[in-house]
């Protein structure tokens, strides 16, 4: 079993025609794990206290990883509480809420001085208007059709997944 047989290219077109706005929270998590990281690096070399919400940044992309890419979770060996408490946001309001911690802890960066983390925290914002959103408008909580073909559950052990790459 490759890695690409957990990957649909096509998938992402799929996500996009279906209106969903969990989905489309979702996909601006998964940009946000690579934003997060590049600007938490570039923000580490200010002098005043930003560096601190730089390092906060650095600490959200591995977060946001696990959070909205379940494959992780397999390849990794993380312990049970930590699976269970990111299983727990599997629906719209519980990612709002988790989004709204994110957004604030970057929003406060602007206490300091206004640097590239404000991108952070209006991507974070915008992820909380999409899965609120989706829990006003009542949609059903959906995974990538890219980045979720597979259940956790259902994906193999391990030792499998490390023997395939």
């Amino acid at each position: 079993m490759a890695f690409g047989d957990y990957l649909k290219i096509s998938g992402f077109l799929a996500d996009m025609k279906s209106r969903n706005l969990s989905l489309y929270g979702q996909w601006i998590g998964i940009a946000s794990i690579f934003l997060s990281l590049a600007l938490g690096i570039a923000n580490l070399f200010h002098i005043n206290l930003v560096f601190i919400f730089g390092i906060i940044a650095i600490v959200q992309a591995p977060i946001l990883a696990l959070v909205e890419i379940p494959f992780l979770l397999k390849i990794f060996r993380i312990p049970d509480s930590i699976i269970s408490f990111i299983q727990q946001l599997d629906t719209n309001l519980n990612r709002a809420a988790f989004y709204t911690v994110m957004a604030v802890l970057q929003w406060l960066s602007l206490t300091c001085m206004a640097t590239s983390l404000l991108t952070l925290a209006i991507l974070f914002t915008i992820n909380i208007f999409l899965y609120g959103g989706a829990t006003i408008l009542k949609q059903d909580f959906h995974k990538s059709n890219v980045v979720a073909t597979v259940q956790v559950s259902e994906i193999p052990s391990e030792a499998q997944i490390r023997n395939v790459l």
